[in-house]
């Protein structure tokens, strides 16, 4: 019998980041709510597309949260102080660095994403007016990804709440004001983005120096050592991969849905916010299992390594099944909050098996990745995600002609392949270390 330990410090640390993850679908459920209840569906169109692109070109680069959380953690494991500051300074250089060439080329990269998103009409009139206000967060987005994993690998679940309550708090009520009193429609929604992301890297920076003066540590001017960007880069340019695929999934689901028209691609956003909120719960045991998993893994301790693994296995079995029986009892009232518009609502309900389905076929595939950040494996995460992503653009293929049933069937494959290439490997690392 395993001792509750291992159980007790991964919920302690996951809760604060389940409440703030939370959030987060939170922030895109009022998002969804406050454009579906528009007059027409191509402004939640709109909003779907901008924000799937921008899930491409901001979460693309969701390496730096995910890499220095990585690194950080085994830094820590092994107490050395040093590395975890030239860490942070090296990750928030990067993201500049990646920021400005995003702001540099957004004149080609937002047209032609939009292009490859959806063909012309009022649903991509809208998501330009969207894309051209929030690719001013670039900055800010990023640095937030770097300072979010600094603090996570340091077990530091309390200020990632913070910072994430603090963001999504001030975006759902400029949401409110800027869409609902002002009348902003699209561009109200990005607005409200685009100022939370700045408050939030604010209070991040802040929270950042204090940790840094509880560590004694000052800014050290020969952060660039050759070794540490090395590993850096072999870590981030393979979780780079891993991460397009997995948004060119999205986007590619996105893109067909869109293809079945805009209420269809209404209903298929408002049944995937459901998903991602199932999706950001479930991650707060990844991101616990990240800085857990990476300090057993830097002090050699593989036993509670494998403990660790097998707790957040568990409680993310109990969590799913909780969250997929809410959706199948709940659902339609759930639907109904985020659009008055009858059509939309109708095929949202017809579809919505697969919001309960999918988060318990993708729940292994969630804890296994911050497993695997945590030991700084991300080569197995790119190949799971390489085997899964062609598997779906070849059953959405074979699937074609069953609509958008067959669409949602393909995104379930997905997700289930993903899971289980993680899971079979790492039952072989169990194996060798138990």
């Amino acid at each position: 019998m395993l001792s509750p330990s291992p159980y007790r410090q991964i919920f302690l640390l996951s809760l604060p980041i389940i409440i703030s993850n939370i959030s987060v679908p939170l922030l895109g459920l009022v998002d969804t709510a406050v454009v579906g209840h528009l007059s027409d569906a191509s402004y939640l169109a709109g909003v779907t597309l901008g924000a799937t692109l921008f899930s491409f070109l901001f979460w693309g680069f969701g390496f730096l949260r995910m890499g220095t959380t990585g690194a950080v953690s085994q830094a820590a494991g092994a107490a050395d102080w040093s590395a975890v500051t030239r860490l942070l300074q090296q990750g928030v250089l990067m993201a500049l660095g990646i920021a400005c060439l995003l702001l540099l080329f957004q004149f080609w990269l937002l047209p032609g994403g939009l292009s490859l998103l959806a063909e012309e009409g009022s649903a991509r009139d809208q998501a330009a007016l969207y894309a051209g206000v929030r690719i001013w967060s670039a900055p800010a987005v990023l640095v937030n990804y770097v300072l979010m994993g600094w603090f996570l690998a340091q077990k530091n679940s309390r200020f990632a709440l913070q910072m994430l309550l603090l963001g999504n708090g001030i975006n759902i009520l400029l949401d409110l004001i800027f869409v609902m009193l002002l009348g902003w429609q699209v561009q109200g929604v990005a607005f409200a983005s685009l100022i939370a992301d700045y408050s939030v890297m604010a209070a991040g920076v802040w929270l950042a120096l204090k940790r840094l003066a509880q560590l004694q540590s000052k800014w050290q001017w020969q952060a660039w050592i050759a070794s540490e960007f090395k590993v850096l880069f072999r870590v981030n340019h393979q979780l780079m991969v891993r991460t397009w695929l997995l948004l060119g999934s999205m986007a590619y689901f996105t893109s067909r849905g869109a293809a079945f028209g805009s209420e269809t691609l209404a209903a298929n956003a408002i049944l995937m916010q459901l998903i991602m909120m199932a999706s950001y719960a479930l991650d707060g045991y990844a991101h616990g299992a990240e800085a857990l998993v990476g300090q057993a893994q830097g002090a050699k301790d593989y036993q509670k390594r494998n403990q660790i693994v097998w707790a957040g296995g568990v409680m993310s079995i109990l969590t799913v099944f909780v969250i997929s029986s809410g959706y199948i009892f709940w659902g339609d009232e759930l639907i109904a909050l985020l659009t008055d518009l009858d059509s939309v609502r109708q095929l949202a309900g017809d579809y919505l098996i697969w919001a309960a389905v999918i988060p318990v076929l993708a729940a292994s595939g969630y804890l296994l990745d911050g497993v695997y950040i945590g030991m700084m494996r991300s080569d197995v995460m790119r190949n799971g995600m390489l085997v899964a992503f062609s598997a779906f653009v070849f059953l959405a293929w074979l699937l074609s002609d069953q609509g958008n049933q067959g669409l949602w069937s393909a995104f379930a494959g997905f997700m289930l392949l993903r899971s289980l290439f993680m899971a079979l490997h790492f039952l072989r690392v169990f194996r060798r270390t138990a």
